[in-house]
């Protein structure tokens, strides 16, 4: 697994510091987002006992292409999530997130969280949601960093439970909710039997987020698509098995969330350079660089530009080309992204 000391890219002087680089960041998965300490801390003040996995100083050695490998990242991310147990503590989180994501030059931040398994510990579902926008509203204001949030069902829950979910994401549009994902274990759960959730959330005026092709192929890419219409597809590497769906991914404009450090951490490619980063963009279809689970994988945003540049051999003009595609495919609105567009070109242009 690619690494950095201190978690950041190397800065050398000679070539443009990618934590300078304006960008926006649309994966990015709440307990995830955790700082490793923040984690320890909260573990000693209720009582938890994490594993070694989590308690190492390195990312845990995972792979998740079997059930079995997916099962032990499931529990870890589930053990990290219940020392989430106060509004202060879920407060802790965003900003730190948000901390860390100004450091790695996003100015936008839209961070996918599942209210469902916070709520038992923080009042009910309505409660919950309330405490993590009212989280991600104060952050904002403190940090500068735009912050928005998309609603993500389980896609291991029952269909109904999603749309119980659209509704309420819905409801809470005008108080910073932007969009409506689809995540866990995607062989499970058919994208069919989520599209009505997907119709209420897209009525709503919501953009449609479901992952897809991370774990399973191209048809995972297509289902989303076609089923649930989406506008952005979590992960979706696995598109580059099919040229036809590629065409049809750049044609239409759909933008890939694709997260390199993740993609070989949970064992989907073997390497950095084996993430089909080049594929994609050759292709034309845009992208958004995101960590997903800093967490468990070890490294952040800039991390993952870095992976392009040093893996890829993506130079500076294609490295700003995907930070703008970043930002065409975030939910900011449309001067958020003429300011982040313009450091883009400044970027390029120091």
């Amino acid at each position: 697994m690619l690494r950095f000391p201190g978690g950041h890219p190397p800065n050398p002087p000679h070539v443009r510091d990618l934590r300078l680089l304006p960008k926006a960041h649309l994966h990015l998965h709440f307990t995830g987002s955790m700082r490793p300490a923040t984690l320890l801390e909260l573990a000693a003040k209720y009582g938890v006992h994490l594993p070694e996995a989590l308690t190492g100083g390195e990312p845990p050695q995972l792979r998740a292409t079997d059930e079995r490998g997916w099962f032990r990242f499931q529990r870890l991310y589930d053990i990290a999530r219940s020392c989430l147990r106060e509004p202060e503590d879920i407060q802790r989180l965003v900003r730190e997130a948000a901390e860390e994501d100004v450091r790695d030059g996003s100015g936008w931040l839209e961070i996918q969280v599942d209210p469902t398994s916070y709520a038992p510990r923080l009042g009910g579902l309505i409660p919950a949601l309330e405490i993590i926008l009212d989280a991600v509203e104060s952050a904002s204001r403190e940090t500068g960093l735009g912050m928005r949030v998309v609603v993500a069902a389980n896609r291991m829950k029952h269909p109904l439970d999603a749309r119980t979910l659209a509704r309420l994401a819905v409801r809470y549009a005008d108080r910073g909710v932007v969009g409506f994902g689809l995540s866990n274990d995607e062989r499970r759960g058919m994208a069919r039997d989520f599209d009505r959730a997907f119709a209420i959330a897209r009525e709503g005026g919501l953009l449609a987020a479901p992952h897809g092709g991370e774990l399973t192929g191209p048809a995972s890419v297509r289902h989303c698509l076609d089923e649930l219409r989406a506008a952005r597809i979590g992960h979706g590497v696995r598109a580059a098995e099919d040229p036809r769906l590629l065409r049809r991914l750049a044609e239409k404009g759909v933008t890939c969330e694709v997260c390199p450090a993740s993609n070989v951490a949970l064992g989907v490619y073997e390497k950095p350079e084996h993430v089909p980063l080049r594929t994609l963009y050759e292709a034309g279809v845009p992208m958004a660089l995101g960590a997903d689970d800093p967490l468990l994988f070890g490294s952040r945003l800039a991390a993952q530009y870095e992976i392009a540049r040093v893996h890829h051999g993506f130079t500076d003009e294609e490295l700003a080309e995907l930070a703008r595609q970043s930002v065409r495919g975030s939910a900011a609105p449309e001067d958020v992204k003429a300011k982040l567009l313009a450091g883009v070109d400044d970027w390029l242009a120091g």
